[in-house]
C-alpha cells in the first residue's frame, strides 16, 4: 500500500488534487492511504515551497498547481 500525503492549506486547488490522487488510484487499482496535510509547519517541513505538494512513500514529487494527470499515473505506478 502507498503512502499518499496531499499538502496544502485546503484551498480548492488542494481539494482537487486530493480527489485526483485518489481517483487515479482507484483507476489504477493502487491500493493508497491519502492523507491531506493542512499544518503550516508540516507543510514547510516537508519542503513544500508552493501548495498543493504530494509526496509518495516519503518523497516528495509534486510541488505548486494541479499535478499533470499522466505524471500522477507514472507517480502512482512507480
Amino acid at each position: 500500500m502507498k503512502s499518499i500525503k496531499v499538502y496544502g492549506p485546503g484551498c480548492k486547488r488542494c481539494e482537487t488534487t486530493v480527489e485526483m490522487v485518489k481517483e487515479a488510484a482507484a483507476s489504477l487499482g493502487v491500493e493508497a492511504e491519502v492523507e491531506k496535510v493542512t499544518d503550516p509547519k508540516a507543510i514547510a517541513m516537508a519542503g513544500v515551497m508552493s501548495t498543493p505538494g504530494i509526496a509518495i512513500d516519503g518523497k516528495l514529487v509534486h510541488s505548486g498547481g494541479l499535478p499533470d494527470a499522466a505524471k500522477l499515473a507514472g507517480w502512482l505506478q512507480g
